[in-house]
């Protein structure tokens, strides 16, 4: 498809009778219609589309509408959908298997080049999921440190581990879900939470005693994109250390894109271990936990902490880990997505101002979010006191209609690739400045 028919297809109307039926149908067979609830669109209203292939930078729907992609599978695609290189090594390795249950080379291999770019992490163990990462690296740090409670911060989400569903963000977030029903009070007793970017908070939770890690997405993603301020990690390494907890941060979703190393490179501060998923699957399910080599040695089978996966280390997975990591490694790759989050981020506060709407917007690397609010959020209290879902949710659907395709949740953050350049910027660009009018118009 030419670029200038690219760009008309964004202005078409647009069918969604495939997807309505669809959803219709899936429905009766799946919870919500869905394999995950963020997806069934209930922060948004309306039926999900469901998606036929990817292209590049781009989604096509199952109706044949074009879509220029800022979720990208929720981070892992930072080459695009079905990059030749990624899609050639899974292809290759598909051919000699798809599974063993036995150690290949591969594993190794993509062990290396995750502790070349991420010094801190000496040793690492894949598993299938973050999930699985943030509830292993948890069970490690308290056979490490011989204690039992664990500080995480609200609207910060690690998976769906049930000590893990105290004030999540995500998904808990967009539904409007404080905890989850079936989590005992036992499970989560020795869950202790502090407000996001409080280091005072997490000292004075430290003081109590007994605490095994500080659990923490360096640069909170879930609950919208928001910053850490400056100090706030420093404090926590000093609170790690001086009372003896171990610092975990979960990468899962900034590792390799919020810069190569992870926010642990760019805020040059050093945990004790490191949760890792998306973008070291390439687009397959794989995740990894990793940091010091004395705490990984106490990992099973070369210690007694025990861990295990069937398809921990799927050779398809390590494949199209390694091309996506390959890729980013080349010279000039991570600036030029960075740069195109903050062209996204731009067009949003230039279109916004235009209209009268009030918005904050960050970028950093190849993330980017925004909120539909008066001031700058630093925490999940003031994300949902502050944050206008419901012209999130207008906003949502006038770009759906203009072929930009955002998460679909006020709470969730959005994402570039490398195949995101100067065609897609324009259309978004484009869509941006007609919702915004809209919304104008719609909200005054």
């Amino acid at each position: 498809m030419t670029h200038t028919s690219t760009l008309e297809l964004m202005t078409e109307a647009r069918s969604t009778a495939h997807s309505d039926a669809l959803f219709a149908e899936a429905q009766t067979l799946m919870p919500g219609g869905v394999s995950s609830p963020v997806r069934a669109f209930r922060g948004v209203g309306g039926t999900p589309r469901f998606i036929a292939r990817g292209e590049g930078a781009y989604l096509i729907d199952v109706d044949g509408n074009r879509y220029v992609d800022y979720v990208l599978s929720w981070g892992p695609l930072v080459l695009g959908h079905a990059h030749p290189d990624v899609i050639g090594a899974i292809v290759k390795q598909a051919s000699l298997g798809t599974t063993f249950g036995a150690p290949t080379e591969l594993e190794s291999a993509l062990a290396r080049t995750i502790t070349h770019i991420m010094p801190s992490v000496e040793m690492v163990r894949f598993v299938s999921s973050g999930t699985e990462a943030t509830m292993s690296a948890v069970r490690l740090a308290r056979a490490v440190t011989g204690r039992t409670k664990v500080v995480k911060f609200a609207g910060c989400y690690h998976g769906h581990a049930d000590a893990f569903l105290v004030q999540a963000g995500s998904g808990v977030a967009t539904l409007g879900l404080p905890d989850s029903p079936g989590v005992s009070a036992s499970v989560v007793a020795d869950t202790l939470t502090a407000p996001f970017n409080d280091a005072n908070a997490v000292e004075a939770l430290c003081a109590l005693g007994d605490v095994a890690a500080v659990l923490v997405e360096p640069v909170a993603g879930n609950m919208g994109l928001v910053l850490p301020e400056p100090g706030f990690l420093q404090a926590l390494r000093d609170i790690c250390t001086r009372t003896g907890a171990l610092l975990i941060f979960d990468e899962v979703m900034t590792g390799f894109r919020v810069a190569l190393g992870g926010a642990q490179a760019l805020y040059n501060i050093t945990p004790d271990l490191t949760c890792l998923g998306k973008v070291i699957g390439g687009g397959l399910p794989a995740a990894a936990y990793g940091g010091k080599r004395e705490y990984m040695m106490r990992i099973a089978p070369a210690g007694s902490v025990y861990q295990a996966g069937t398809l921990s280390g799927n050779p398809l997975a390590m494949v199209a880990g390694m091309e996506t990591l390959r890729a980013l490694l080349a010279p000039g790759a991570f600036e030029q997505m960075s740069t195109m989050a903050a062209a996204v981020t731009d067009s949003l506060k230039q279109h916004a101002a235009h209209a009268g709407v009030p918005i904050v917007t960050s970028a950093v690397g190849s993330m980017w979010g925004f909120f539909f609010a008066p001031e700058t959020v630093r925490d999940y209290a003031q994300a949902k006191a502050v944050v206008n879902t419901k012209k999130f949710g207008t906003f949502f659907h006038e770009m759906l209609n203009e072929g930009v395709y955002l998460a679909p949740s006020a709470f969730e953050s959005g994402f570039v690739s490398m195949l995101h350049n100067d065609e897609t910027l324009l259309a978004t660009d484009r869509a941006i400045g007609n919702a915004m009018e809209r919304l104008r118009q719609n909200h005054r």
